[in-house]
């Protein structure tokens, strides 16, 4: 991380004759040329740092120096708060969208009210979370004691950075770095039936055999219909100013302006009708036509409210106007649905388009035959007599044509999918709307927690040319270690954590220029809706002006969550010799694969010499292999999975991330067992001071100092029984350990 001015610094030396450390001094603050780069944009964001600085030994003899830092993120609290916010708006959205689908049938019209009744509990839960938020000043994080407090669920469990800088005779100044955050989970709501990946399967079965009250529609066919309605509530505004610019350009008479503006509207409107032309609209339509009242007395009744089917065929003249659009109630109420009337709407929209083009050319024409003619005033005046009057005239009815029929084809196709969204809700209640909330609390945590990684791994790379041609060609790779059991409610903790994680891939972020350099302009903001968030960086412009012209066009920046889970406890000695380890399995094999898509997409998009170079010799894709024959091992507590999936994630220039239930206690083992073997792979730290410099951490580290923070106790929650099931490298040293509340 950068440096942050009121640090607390102790300075540690171990002590080479026996294996505990000796504290030589203390001070206000500890600087390195490199910390002071970015030291604005750190202050806007991590906050309360504590600060620890070790000398120790290396194989010849020479003293290297080390400075770990942890702090706080104000995104553990800035993330959530703004989600709730989107949360609300968008069920509130919702409602509103039900209300507008107009008369139903009575069954319909019940289940209607059913699911307004449950959004509204749901968005007055949030309200009153969010005003309990808001009224918090000061702290930054939530400490483990409060995991179940239910106005802090949407908030990561302490969530920290972590970074370790060395300073070595024989090597170049180094930072690594690490986000430490409790598994993201709905503590409050319990584990007593499983977690979401359970939950959620469980449910889709249930779903489909209580499917007779409602239609039936799959995951993927709900998720479509959200995103088509995001997608025209953006397209929609957007094609009505183009068209206005397109107007603007005729009526300054500017050739070039003209043409592309008019690229634009036509990029956007082809966008458009490519969205609307989906089988799942059509069909959406025809459900809601049989749900409107008196459909069965209509099936039995002669034409009610007929289309003129009698109206001529539009000539093929590509300047022509589509006839005027006649509005039926959104559904046209035939005695039997026409289903090509959908057709007919939409395809309006790309007859109206191609109008406006044909014109444009056309007046681009005369405009070009004006000019070559412009020597002779006679010829000129008999063109200028063929231009039937100005610009704007000729392409103003044109323009207000294509707003009509894009404004027909949203009204229908708003009414279709709110309605799909109607049948989703109406076949999950309570449950579905349950789950509903317990995933937003999830994704709530692990969004904050992959937001303070991405904003810290920017903060250090921005004057590195290979990771920012990274970031924006292939993306970053955000790798969680889980060091949860596989036994009673932490099988539950991971199957919230795997379904968050999961969810985190339809996240992408984009960096904006900041309004100012005050830290208020600095914070990350989010916006989207469930299924698709952008998070927004801010950068000082000086800063902003410096960054590629791709990252600076606003291209969105993917990161690719994965999650390798090992349990260590002696709960997962249970679980090893007497219960079920297939989700743990399950998990790490399924991230494999992830990781190993992501090497071969960087492998061929980005070049080598992009990734930060290691002492260790093997290569990137040895080093993929090992993890996979590991993976596909039966070991027990098999925990050089998480080593080998730490490593590759460093070299592929990722964003690390460690959990356990609360990233206090076997987050602290295993954080700086990491650190301790970077000092011994990367920079040579003697091997007879490994062991004291694993302890010393432990005892004296940045990490005694988060179980202070989070319990007000300097004890690790371990005893000597639970340690005797530990791997050997994560047990604290003696005295650090004892019977605490966690």
């Amino acid at each position: 991380m950068g440096e942050i001015e009121d640090g607390e610094v102790d300075q540690i030396a171990t002590d080479a004759q026996g294996q505990k450390c000796s504290l030589i001094c203390e001070s206000a603050s500890h600087r390195t040329t490199n910390d002071k780069d970015n030291s604005h944009l750190m202050n806007a964001v991590f906050k309360n740092p504590v600060c620890k600085v070790y000398r120790f030994q290396t194989v010849d003899r020479k003293w290297m120096f080390i400075r770990e830092q942890m702090a706080e993120c104000t995104l553990s609290f800035n993330i959530p708060k703004q989600l709730m916010t989107l949360y609300i708006q968008e069920d509130m959205r919702r409602i509103q969208e039900l209300k507008e689908l107009g008369d139903l049938s009575p069954h319909w019209d019940n289940l209607r009210k059913e699911v307004i009744t449950h959004y509204g509990q749901i968005i007055s839960s949030y309200q009153e979370t969010l005003a309990e938020l808001n009224k918090l000043t000061g702290s930054s994080f939530k400490p483990s004691i409060s995991k179940a407090e239910k106005y802090l669920e949407f908030i990561p469990i302490n969530l920290h950075t972590q970074r370790m800088r060395v300073n070595c005779p024989r090597k170049t100044d180094a930072a690594y770095d690490v986000i430490t955050v409790g598994a993201p989970a709905a503590h409050f709501q319990g584990f007593k039936n499983g977690g979401l990946h359970r939950l959620l399967s469980r449910f889709e079965a249930e779903k489909k055999n209580t499917a007779y009250q409602c239609i039936y529609y799959s995951p993927e066919n709900t998720s479509k219909a959200k995103e088509v309605l995001t997608s025209i509530s953006l397209l929609q505004p957007l094609i009505s100013s183009l068209g206005d610019q397109l107007l603007h350009s005729a009526q300054q008479h500017s050739s070039e302006s003209l043409k592309e503006a008019l690229k634009t509207l036509s990029d956007k409107t082809e966008q458009f009708v490519h969205v609307l032309k989906d089988e799942l609209v059509k069909n959406a339509l025809l459900a809601l036509y049989t749900a409107r009242p008196g459909y069965v007395s209509k099936m039995n009744s002669a034409v009610c409210n007929h289309v003129d089917e009698s109206n001529p065929t539009p000539k093929e003249d590509s300047t022509s106007t589509p006839p005027p659009l006649k509005r039926q109630d959104s559904i046209p109420h035939h005695s039997e649905y026409d289903e090509e009337e959908w057709d007919r709407v939409w395809v309006n929209v790309a007859m109206s388009l191609n109008c406006i083009i044909a014109m444009v050319d056309r007046l681009l024409e005369h405009e070009n035959n004006n000019q070559e003619a412009g020597a002779d005033p006679s010829i000129a005046d008999v063109i200028t007599s063929h231009t039937n009057g100005d610009w704007h005239e000729q392409l103003y009815p044109l323009v207000v044509t294509l707003k009509d029929c894009v404004n027909e084809v949203v009204h229908r196709a708003r009414k279709s999918m709110a309605f799909v969204l109607l049948q989703e809700a109406a076949c999950s209640i309570p449950q579905g709307l349950f789950l509903k909330q317990r995933r937003d609390v999830v994704f709530s945590q692990a969004l904050a927690a992959v937001a303070c990684g991405f904003v810290m791994r920017l903060y250090t790379g921005l004057d590195d040319k290979g990771f920012l041609q990274q970031l924006h060609t292939v993306g970053l790779i955000a790798q969680f270690e889980s060091l949860l059991s596989t036994y009673s409610e932490e099988v539950g903790m991971l199957e919230d954590m795997e379904v968050g994680i999961s969810d985190l891939r339809r996240v992408t972020f984009r960096i904006a220029e900041a309004k100012s350099d005050e830290p208020s302009d600095l914070q990350p903001t989010v916006t989207g809706r469930r299924d698709y968030y952008t998070v927004e960086v801010p950068l000082p412009r000086e800063v902003f002006e410096g960054l590629p012209n791709e990252i600076k066009e606003g291209k969105p920046l993917h990161v690719y969550p994965v999650l390798f889970n090992i349990g260590i406890n002696q709960q997962q000695t249970l679980a090893e010799r007497f219960g079920d380890i297939s989700l743990q399995e399950r998990i790490n094999q399924e991230n494999f694969q992830i990781l190993n898509e992501y090497y071969r997409i960087l492998s061929e998009k980005v070049p080598l010499e992009c990734l930060p170079r290691f002492q260790t010799q093997t290569d990137l894709k040895e080093l993929l292999e090992i993890l996979h024959q590991n993976i596909q091992i039966k070991k027990r507590k098999n925990v050089e999975i998480l080593w080998l999936a730490g490593i590759i994630c460093r070299r592929m220039n990722g964003i690390r991330f460690t959990s356990c239930k609360s990233a206090k206690d076997r987050t602290s083992m295993s954080v700086t067992l990491e650190q301790c073997a970077l000092l011994r792979d990367e920079h040579e730290l003697s091997k007879d001071y490994f062991i004291r410099a694993l302890d010393c951490m432990r005892r004296e580290g940045c990490r005694i100092e988060n179980v202070q923070k989070n319990i007000r106790c300097r004890k690790y929650a371990f005893n000597k029984l639970q340690l005797m099931a530990f791997p050997k490298f994560y047990r604290p040293p003696e005295g650090t350990y004892g019977k605490v509340d966690s």
